[in-house]
């Protein structure tokens, strides 16, 4: 699914054609996604200007003059701007059709995307009000880190998946920073070092920066507004590769399930 490197490539693709115009109409084609997209936003957003595109973890803001929209990804979610006479495929369910007459297309073949209200305090909203900082941000310290992982028995993966901890860190970008910072997914969080902690800060921070640069991964369905992949799969150093020699010293790497999630480590290399 689409993770904060993607997310954020869409952000960076979309914003340039989007801000400063203005909504002639919403398009809902198929309301019944994650969640039933609104049946008064068309209405909302008719005729109102398109102030910035925000991302916080892995939703995309749309703020306008009327509010914001939220809208997420899923698990297939792709969007692209087109002109809005284009021809409309079968997983097309909505179009942000402008007066310019170009439009912001959301494709999503298994419909477990969402486009939501956020109304005037769109950070308030239940699906975004409890997050963590953003892994990029400078309110990401190891000091918190390390405080928050103080007491808990869960394993320093799945900390650091936990969007109330971190905002957006999803499983592909865990793996591959907890094995540049030499750190096995299966330690206890509380376990860990501050040291330790510091160095997988920097560690997340270098694979999403990394990540971002490369237009994020594309593993099956992630497009950007250009409709082309991501192309940092090929630069991945754990993840999906097990039974693969280690890049650092040549050992199998392996695969595990942990909490319901493929993690992918070197056992020989992380400790």
């Amino acid at each position: 699914m689409p993770e904060l490197p993607e997310v954020e490539t869409s952000r960076r693709g979309i914003k340039p054609y989007l801000e400063g115009e203005s909504i002639d109409l919403l398009l809902v084609r198929q309301p019944k996604l994650r969640w039933p997209v609104p049946t008064d936003l068309p209405k909302l957003l008719k005729g109102k200007t398109i102030l910035s595109v925000r991302r916080r973890a892995k939703y995309l803001l749309i703020d306008t003059t009327a509010g914001s929209v939220i809208l997420h990804l899923g698990m297939s979610g792709s969007l692209c701007m087109v002109d809005k006479n284009d021809p409309v495929g079968k997983h097309d369910h909505l179009d942000f059709i402008l007066q310019n007459g170009t439009a912001l297309r959301f494709t999503d073949p298994r419909r477990f995307g969402a486009v939501l209200w956020g109304g005037s305090s769109p950070l308030s909203h239940p699906l975004l009000a409890n997050l963590g900082p953003e892994p990029l941000s400078a309110d990401l310290t190891t000091s918190y880190l390390y405080r928050k992982s103080r007491g808990r028995k869960i394993t320093i993966k799945q900390l650091i998946m936990q969007g109330n901890i971190i905002a957006g860190i999803g499983n592909i970008y865990a793996c591959e920073a907890l094995f540049r910072a030499s750190i096995l997914p299966l330690h206890p969080a509380e376990s860990l070092s501050f040291q330790h902690h510091e160095t997988l800060i920097l560690a997340i921070r270098e694979v999403l920066v990394e990540a971002i640069a490369q237009g994020g991964t594309t593993l099956r369905d992630f497009v950007n507004a250009q409709g082309r992949p991501g192309y940092f799969k090929q630069k991945l150093q754990v993840y999906g590769r097990a039974g693969i020699p280690c890049i650092r010293c040549t050992k199998s790497l392996k695969e595990i399930r942990l909490g319901q999630r493929a993690t992918f480590f070197c056992s020989d290399c992380q400790h």
